[in-house]
């Protein structure tokens, strides 16, 4: 496995291994770069061209990735999401199967990355989530980004007091990123973007810190 280190990093505290879903998009480069200059092992997942295979929507895929990360790398300190999809239209053409997929592709499958991750990590690990701002900014087409963000942060909240040992659970929930605006448009007209560094500054606060059933919001 090639699980990426930077050798030159100066870390600021107890080096981690941390296995990052979804790192090949612009939050995911963000974190894997933040944590790697931080000194931390960063173990990338993702249905192509990671370290490990997972498709995060199939709880068999994600049983299998914590099996192989186990053997190939050994205890993991940290798992950190900045993966799901969610269907964009209008609330009148949103169909039965638009809602399903955006609950599968963003809540549930996050929210099993958890539930199987507390038998597979030891008592001081830790959980990143991944939400957004129309848990709280409402946007036209946005019904099902917002219905699935706000329940990732009901779930964290509620995981919290349930987690075992000492294992912590947070969320980062950003706004748009200046990285990202040509892709979207108008569709977050008058909203202040930021720098996906930002967002990828609340993962390292996230999994260094000792804070558990925070959403940190990044706007």
């Amino acid at each position: 496995m090639n699980a990426n280190v930077n050798v030159n990093a100066q870390p600021t505290t107890k080096a981690k291994r941390v296995v990052l879903i979804g790192a090949h998009g612009t939050l995911g480069r963000a974190v894997r770069t933040a944590l790697s200059e931080r000194g931390h092992q960063v173990v990338t997942a993702s249905r192509t061209g990671a370290d490990v295979h997972v498709d995060i929507t199939d709880p068999e895929s994600i049983r299998a990735m914590y099996e192989q990360v186990a053997q190939q790398v050994g205890e993991i300190d940290a798992v950190a999401s900045a993966a799901g999809s969610v269907p964009w239209r209008p609330l009148g053409e949103l169909t039965t199967d638009d809602i399903r997929d955006g609950l599968e592709g963003k809540a549930v499958s996050q929210i099993e990355l958890v539930r199987q991750g507390i038998a597979h990590l030891p008592p001081h690990a830790s959980y990143t989530l991944v939400t957004g701002i129309l848990a709280r900014e409402p946007l036209l087409t946005g019904a099902v980004a917002a219905l699935v963000n706000g329940a990732v942060e009901a779930f964290v909240r509620a995981a919290a007091i349930e987690l075992p040992g000492r294992q912590r659970i947070n969320a980062v929930s950003p706004t748009v990123f200046e990285e990202s605006l040509d892709a979207y448009g108008d569709t977050f007209a008058g909203f202040d973007a930021v720098p996906v560094a930002r967002a990828a500054n609340a993962y390292v606060k996230s999994i260094e810190g000792h804070r558990t059933g925070q959403i940190f919001l990044v706007e």
